[in-house]
């Protein structure tokens, strides 16, 4: 009697259980996350119009000539119909067709990399309308947020002011991450060493949940970050706020804060220098390290032969120390250019720009 009633009981444990679920990817409130909102929609009504009448039609045909049913016509030497070639064939070419072309439209529409052109539907942006530039760098396991016009950084807080396109430039400190709010838009890869990009906005005041959707280690399940949506006075204040109340972020603070650590408290930086993010990008936050953008510089003039072989050994990014652990910052100590020798060709013109 009660394996009979379980069923049952089960139904309104489990509809009070999702009761509390927020389908923020189905509800968002920024205009890109909308775009693949409806995008998914309109997916999934094209696929729905072929699996729908299929299962309908299978179980039709399963009560229709079951065994009992000695009413249903009987035509063992059937083999071929042409209009049902006609139907079987066309429709689902007609579905992929239709899919087809909205995954093209889709994808250069809300390619991550493209400008935005409206502030939502109905908006087009206007031609002197002012773009946010974020720096996000995923960490070991928190979230640091660089405003490069402002001079300020945050850490697992997020602002924007509402109707502003965000550009966000996207990296990792050591391993791959993936950037996520889903009331913005969709999710963008955070790699060392690379940056990617997402342009977004959001229109509608709040407070959003930003978290890590690619498994990185021990503290990944704790590394979230809140998304504030404000009108402009509210992005004002805060950034009034990090200004008055955060400490410095220089490279030797940035080393430590890029330490493994977990859910770390909210926290912002109001002396934040220009060229931080480039050298995080670069991987050369550590002054003895050779910047990515010096190695390819040099071997984009041709290399530097057997000489240049001293600079690989400083370009193994953990095997020299353990990680989160720094070596103590001192002057470069690696070949950047070379002297001429007597009798020798000059170094390139390239070359020499290279020498500190």
């Amino acid at each position: 009697m009660l394996v009979r009633m379980l069923p049952k009981l089960l139904l309104p444990v489990l509809a009070l259980l999702l009761a509390g679920c927020e389908t923020v990817v189905m509800s968002p409130s920024g205009d890109v996350a909308v775009q693949q909102r409806n995008l998914i929609v309109a997916s999934t009504i094209l696929m729905l119009l072929i699996i729908v009448p299929v299962i309908a039609l299978t179980l039709f045909f399963a009560w229709r000539y079951r065994a009992s049913n000695t009413d249903a016509p009987y035509d063992p030497e059937w083999n071929h119909s042409t209009a049902l070639e006609l139907v079987i064939w066309s429709a689902p070419l007609l579905i992929i067709i239709a899919l087809g072309a909205l995954t093209w439209i889709g994808t250069h529409t809300l390619d991550p990399y493209r400008p935005l052109d409206r502030i939502e539907a109905g908006r087009p942006l206007a031609p002197d309308a002012k773009t946010l530039k974020v720096q996000v760098v995923a960490m070991d396991w928190k979230w640091l947020f660089l405003y490069p016009d402002y001079g300020v950084a945050s850490v697992n807080e997020l602002a924007a002011p509402v109707d502003m396109p965000i550009q966000f430039q996207i990296t990792a400190s050591t391993v791959m991450n993936s950037f996520f709010i889903p009331a913005l838009a969709g999710q963008i890869y955070a790699m060392p060493g690379m940056q990617t990009e997402l342009n977004a906005v959001i229109n509608r005041a709040g407070d959003f949940e930003g978290f890590s959707a690619n498994y990185s280690g021990a503290g990944f399940s704790g590394m979230r970050f809140r998304f504030k949506a404000l009108d402009a006075a509210g992005f004002d204040a805060w950034i009034a706020k990090a200004r008055a109340e955060g400490g410095s972020l220089q490279r030797e603070d940035y080393l430590q804060l890029e330490k493994p650590s977990e859910r770390d408290p909210v926290r912002w930086y109001a002396n934040v220098p220009a060229d931080l993010y480039p050298a995080i990008l670069n991987m050369c936050v550590e002054k003895t390290k050779m910047c990515m953008s010096e190695m390819m510089a040099i071997d984009a003039n041709g290399g530097m032969g057997k000489e240049g072989l001293f600079n690989v050994s400083h370009l193994i990014y953990d095997q020299p120390r353990a990680r989160g652990a720094h070596a103590t910052i001192k002057g470069k100590d690696y070949v950047s250019a070379l002297c001429p020798v007597p009798g020798a060709p000059a170094p390139s013109e390239h070359a020499a720009r290279l020498a500190p």
